[in-house]
């Protein structure tokens, strides 16, 4: 099963811009659909963005226009650019991929990276 490794993360004032990256383990990371959720204390893991194996993407309504999910399957990697931040995008930040097999599905998730925005 691919493994999934988040980077990217950090402190950032309001109106900044982060990039996030998962970097897979596996060249069948093509195979898989990737997503972005974060997750606050005290509150459920929450989608973000999404992107399918042939590329169409979705968002949660409070990122549209700010946060931008794309994937590079030559890399390996899914991103999250993330512009015009607000304290209220502060979150752990979980990449996931899924893929539907005949006896099921199979997801992974990475460890989290921390994004803070603040001033």
């Amino acid at each position: 099963q691919v493994q999934l490794v988040e980077s990217g993360g950090g402190l950032v004032q309001p109106g900044g811009s982060l990039r996030l990256s998962c970097a897979a383990s596996e060249s069948i990371f093509s195979m898989y659909d990737m997503g972005w959720y974060r997750q606050v204390p005290g509150k459920q893991r929450e989608l973000v963005a999404g992107i399918t194996r042939g590329g169409s993407t979705n968002y949660a309504d409070s990122v549209k226009g700010r946060l931008t999910i794309s994937r590079d399957n030559t890399k390996n990697t899914v991103y999250l650019q993330m512009n015009s931040l607000r304290v209220e995008d502060t979150a752990v930040y979980y990449c996931n991929g899924r893929r539907t097999l005949t006896v099921g599905t199979l997801s992974t998730w990475g460890q989290g990276t921390q994004v803070t925005v603040s001033s």
